[in-house]
């Protein structure tokens, strides 16, 4: 470990963090308290639908891929892959709001006013591409050492 986890600038440093923390969501409760009560429930029920969503379909769906995957890419693969997923989940999450709301607010061209659709296309092929180089380098490697350590000197 980098640090003793029970020396005196540990716990001052944990402390920290909790008064930190404990005043990030104070401060976070006290603004969604100046909310409107309908607004208050829009926003329990959106965090809820959240929660529920991710684990009654987006985890169970992510273990499914990931085991299918394990079965079928080799080993060198795994960790491109999964690298490359989660950063293909990642983009999707955040370009969601905006992939079909071009027309959205005709009297201000300002909002919205990329080709989000192609943006993510590119940043996932990108994505993917360099998980190819990274699986490709892996397996090089593999290869390299796997070649190094078989050849025998002859006296």
């Amino acid at each position: 470990m980098a640090f003793d986890d029970r020396g005196p600038i540990m716990t001052a440093v944990r402390l920290l963090l909790l008064l930190v923390g404990g005043w990030l969501g104070w401060y976070g409760i006290a603004l969604l308290l100046d909310f409107p009560r309908a607004d208050l429930i829009s926003i329990v029920l959106w965090f809820a639908g959240g929660i529920l969503l991710h684990d009654a379909v987006f985890a169970p769906l992510c273990a499914a891929v990931g085991a299918s995957a394990r079965r079928f890419l080799p080993g060198a693969w795994w960790g491109p892959a999964a690298c490359g997923a989660v950063c293909t989940v990642a983009l999707l999450a955040i370009a969601a709001p905006v992939l079909d709301r071009g027309h959205a607010m005709p009297d201000n061209p300002t909002v919205l006013d990329r080709n989000y659709p192609l943006g993510l296309v590119a940043a996932v092929v990108l994505v993917w591409v360099l998980v190819g180089a990274a699986g490709a380098a892996q397996l090089a490697d593999r290869r390299r050492r796997r070649d190094t350590t078989t050849q025998r000197s002859t006296p």
